[in-house]
């Protein structure tokens, strides 16, 4: 049967596929930040060690290649959401240990290697059974649906680990979210075993390590090759720069007490402030940001996206600087800059997907984007504790705003490879 027989409605599994995405990533890069606080952790070394085993997302295009040699994209998708079920179960077994955190981060740097994987081979089945016009139509859908895991897990789990902290304790409440974690993942696993689409594998080019190694070589020397590359790297690595930097400390500011210059809100309150009007928010801005793009264009439309991803970083100073009481004016500025998230993080994927990846290594080269625009979002994470506990909230914040200042003239020069119009393609060499 050829992979045209078996496409089933994208509309069944792309959502699926990048909510399975998001949920691993999230739940390292954010929703442990509360955990290890919450269990008596520094910030310095959250924010270090947490953003220090998300380096498999950077590192991914590596053994993109050798996915080629096994099995098919459905079979990794799978495998590697029955896999990270098994190891936030793990990760949860592990919080009541004396040396639980040198369990945890260790099984969360193999976590983070299955959803690189994950990442990888669902990209692939992307853009291997979208054409052009479906990849816009389903790039805000997409978006959402990454969001929406990203909700679930810093805002709905967290809400519920508050719930529960104060019943049973700090350590069995955030078991309980992981062992939620964990069955996610595995339903996701059992229903893309019924529903993805699965290729037609024949004719693999690959099937050796040494013609892996070789694909791999051919696949960078191509990559670096690419028209207008060194300019588009630099884009998609400072145009998450802010975020980057932000991403760890904010729930860490929304918790910290307010002598010490933070909102001192309950792990309660985050879920809440970060699970309800945000969740909406969230979604609606990576839908509208999609039909935002599809009706202007991405070439016309990228310094609002980028307006939309940056600004409402602003926010965060502010609450910094006057350190409201109202749960509803801290609340507003989450929604504002969840808002301004999704609307303005599908312009990043969709350039990449159609600026960057087009070519005879489409795939391979869209992992490497990715990584490399994971990189962009990892370092300035790795830094950002050390940065707040040096300079106080307040002054971050202003560090986080700088910090936008680079990604904004980047996104008014950066040159198109291909036209927005789907009628006509212009070969990069």
């Amino acid at each position: 049967m050829s992979s045209k027989q078996c496409i089933s409605n994208p509309a069944l599994w792309v959502p699926s596929v990048y909510f399975g995405m998001g949920l691993p990533f999230v739940a390292i890069s954010v929703a442990s930040v509360l955990m290890f606080t919450n269990m008596g952790i520094s910030d310095s070394k959250i924010a270090f060690w947490t953003s220090l085993v998300m380096i498999p997302w950077t590192l991914k295009p590596l053994w993109s290649g050798f996915l080629e040699m096994f099995k098919t994209k459905k079979f990794f998708v799978v495998f590697t959401e029955i896999l990270s079920g098994v190891l936030f179960g793990l990760i949860a077994l592990s919080l009541p240990l004396p040396s639980f955190f040198t369990y945890s981060i260790a099984l969360m740097g193999i976590l983070a290697f299955s959803g690189a994987t994950h990442d990888i081979a669902g990209d692939g089945v992307y853009l291997a059974f979208l054409d052009k016009k479906q990849q816009a139509q389903y790039i805000g859908w997409q978006g959402a649906s990454y969001n929406i895991a990203k909700i679930l897990t810093s805002g709905g789990l967290v809400y519920i680990a508050g719930s529960l902290e104060s019943s049973v304790g700090v350590v069995q409440a955030w078991m309980v979210i992981m062992f939620i974690c964990a069955l996610i993942m595995l339903a996701l696993g059992m229903y893309h075993i019924r529903i993805l689409p699965t290729e037609d594998n024949s004719e693999r080019k690959v099937s050796t390590a040494r013609d892996a190694i070789i694909a791999l070589w051919e696949v960078i020397r191509t990559f670096f090759q690419k028209k207008y590359i060194g300019f588009h790297i630099i884009f998609i690595i400072l145009y998450r720069s802010a975020e980057g930097l932000a991403v760890k400390i904010v729930p860490l500011f929304l918790k910290a007490c307010r002598d010490v210059g933070g909102l001192g809100l309950s792990t309660q309150d985050i879920g809440l402030v970060y699970g309800t009007a945000g969740s909406a928010a969230f979604v609606v801005g990576s839908i509208l940001g999609g039909y935002f793009i599809s009706s202007v264009g991405l070439k016309k439309s990228l310094i609002y996206l980028w307006s939309a991803f940056n600004i409402p970083f602003v926010g965060y100073f502010l609450l910094a600087a006057f350190r409201p009481d109202s749960l509803f004016v801290i609340g507003l500025a989450v929604v504002i800059e969840y808002f301004g998230y999704g609307f303005g993080f599908v312009g990043l994927m969709l350039f990449m997907m159609q600026q960057i990846a087009p070519g005879k290594h489409q795939m391979a080269h869209y992992a490497f984007a990715t990584a490399i625009m994971n990189l962009g979002f990892m370092l300035p994470s790795m830094v950002s504790g050390t940065l707040s506990d040096l300079m106080g909230y307040k002054t971050f914040f202003i560090i986080v705003l700088i910090a936008t200042i680079p990604a904004f003239l980047v996104t008014v020069f950066v040159p198109f490879v291909y036209p927005d119009s789907k009628d006509k393609v212009v070969k990069a060499k």
